[in-house]
This record gives structure tokens, sequence and C-alpha cells, in this order.
């Protein structure tokens, strides 16, 4: 029977990431098509990706699918002709990285109840009814006539790179923020709206969502901020994107201008390069200037810089005891609250 999960280390991958001797291209998609068995596509997927070297995270619903994969260069097309010639995934639109770096160590293809998560009910909207799907020279001259710009990804996002006088909202995940753009936008409803988001996928339920709700003119960046980058690059548009763009892998953010926008969460110099906490207890995403990742050794507090020097095996006494432990609130691991501090509240228990 094929194998249908990794069952490696991520030590173990990694390694077998060094010997490779060839490139590997970081890609991303999505499509809202109906899918009648995900569990026998899910397994089926699994099975020709992994034949063919692909790596990566990709989600299935009844819904469609959100793939973001790394795909070895010499089976591309390999790769492209069977995604192909499944007739819901035909000629599906792939966004390239803007980074080539590694992206991804392992294959993991998951069953999900929607493949973005929105906390509505299905009466809510109609996601086959979308907003208008606009260029990048388009979307550039919405911004220049006046049109109201929103941001369609998380707080953390769009702190390290947005669009010029976008409207971010203040929030940690997609389900908050539908409800929260509807009402901000509530007496907004004949004006023109541009939503963009990373790749595209969160902008097709949104503009579902508002159109179902009675606005008139909404509009979408087509393959979101990543083909925006690619199009004003090789157009020679005006590039109206500031900062870097967030993305859900080992690479966390692309680079789209020189613009820094954001801050270290340790001290007050100019950065936006997000650090995952090098104790994997606490894993922490913040951003970390590289004074303060030499000083700290990658850490988000003193606590966590004590534990990553203890012995192998007080480490593992430390998870046993912990395991039963409440974890820090969500919103305080995605607001981190470090700068000027020696020690913060730390997410577990040193004792």
């Amino acid at each position: 029977m094929p194998r249908l999960c990794n069952t490696l280390s991520k030590e173990e991958c990694l390694k077998l990431l060094e010997k490779e001797d060839f490139k590997r291209k970081t890609v991303s998609f999505y499509r809202y098509v109906k899918i009648e068995n995900p569990q026998k596509l899910r397994d089926e997927l699994y099975v020709e990706w992994d034949a063919l070297g692909v790596l990566g995270r990709t989600y299935l619903a009844s819904e469609g699918i959100n793939a973001q994969i790394s795909v070895p260069e010499p089976n591309w097309e390999a790769f492209v002709e069977k995604l192909y010639a499944r007739p819901e995934f035909k000629d599906v639109p792939f966004k390239v990285g803007l980074e080539q770096k590694e992206s991804f160590w392992k294959l993991i293809v998951r069953l999900k109840k929607q493949i973005v998560a929105d906390g509505l009910n299905e009466n809510e909207y109609d996601w086959s009814n979308i907003g208008k799907h606009l260029d990048a020279e388009s979307f550039n001259q919405g911004i220049e006539d006046g049109a109201i710009v929103v941001d369609m990804r998380n707080a953390y996002e769009s702190r390290i790179g947005h669009f010029e006088n976008a409207i971010c909202p203040d929030v940690d995940t997609f389900e908050e923020e539908l409800p929260m753009v509807k009402e901000m936008l509530e007496d907004k409803k004949d004006e023109k709206i541009l939503l963009y988001c990373t790749g595209g996928i969160r902008c097709e339920k949104t503009s579902a969502y508002l159109k179902s709700h009675g606005f008139k003119d909404v509009n979408q960046l087509h393959g979101g901020i990543i083909q925006y980058a690619h199009e004003v690059q090789q157009k020679g548009l005006p590039n109206r994107f500031k900062g870097a763009n967030y993305v859900f892998d080992e690479r966390i953010s692309e680079r789209v201008s020189d613009d820094v926008l954001s801050e270290c969460d340790q001290c007050d110099e100019k950065c936006d390069s997000f650090t995952n906490c090098a104790n994997a207890m606490c894993n922490l995403l913040f951003i970390q200037c590289e004074t303060c990742k030499s000083k700290m050794e990658n850490c988000c507090t003193a606590e966590c810089q004590s534990v990553i020097h203890m012995s192998e095996e007080e480490q593992k006494a430390l998870r046993k005891r912990q395991k039963s432990s409440t974890p820090t609130m969500y919103r305080k691991r995605v607001r981190p609250q470090l700068k000027g501090l020696s020690k913060v509240e730390p997410v577990f228990e040193l004792k």
C-alpha cells in the first residue's frame, strides 16, 4: 500500500533536502470548485505528489483546494500535466513565489471543513458571485482614483507590508475580519472597493460576502500581492505596495519594496524580519533585528533563552510538566509586548 503521510522527522527531512542537486519552484494555487469525494482525492494527490518529490501544505474540502507547495524543477511539467488532467483543476493559475528560497520540508495534504475558515453560515453569501478581478494596472488606477482599499489579511501580516492608504483591520483571524470589514464599510455600499490579500483566496470569499450584503462595486486584486509584484516588475508599473509580503512557509516573508514599515519587538530598530522563538515549547512569532537575534539567540525572552541551554533531558522533563498547563492567550502570542523588557510572562513555567 502506498505511503499516505510523512513519517520522517524534521531533521531527517532537512538532511534529504541538503542532498538534492536540483532547484525547486515554490508556487501557490487555489480554486473554489465542488469536490465530491475529498478523502479519495486527498489520498490520490498525496501519492502522486510524493512520487514527484513535492513538498508543502495543501488543504482540501468539498468547496475546493488551497495549496502552497514546492516542486522539483525537473518534475514541474509532469506535476502540471497530472494536475491539469483532473477536470476540477484544469488550467488553474499558479502564483510563483517572489523569492525562491527553501520554503517547505515535508508534504502535507489535509482535509478541512473549508479551505479558508470564515465562521459564516452557508446561506450568508453565494461564493460563486464574486467581485471583479483587477490586474496590477487597474488596481493602481483604482488607488489613484480614490477607491477604498482593504487589506484582507491578519494584523501581523499587514504589519510588515501593505498598500498605500489601505485599511488594515486590527484582527488575528479571517473569521474576525469578515464581519468587521462589513461593519466598517456599512455606509460605503455604493463606493468602489478594492480588496487584496496574499494570493487572492481570502478576497474570493470577502467579495462574495460583501456583494451578498448589498455592496455594489466590489473588486479584488487578481492573484493577490504575489501576482501584483510580478506584474509591476514585468510591466514597469509604479509599485503601490510598501514593505514585505508575509508568506506561510519557512521563508516567512518576501521583499516587495525596500520600505521597512515595522520595528523590532525587543528594541526600536527598524526591522521587518519575523523570527520563531528558538525555544520549541514557545515558538512565538515576533519581529527581531539582527542585534537582538544575536544577543537573545533567536529567543523572545530571557526565560526562553535559559531553556535552549538546558540539556535535552531537562527540556523533555519541562515539556512533560507543561502538557496540562494553560497556554498563553492567542492574542498575546500574535501581539508580543517585548520592547524594553528582559523578561515577560513566559508561556510555560520554568519551575
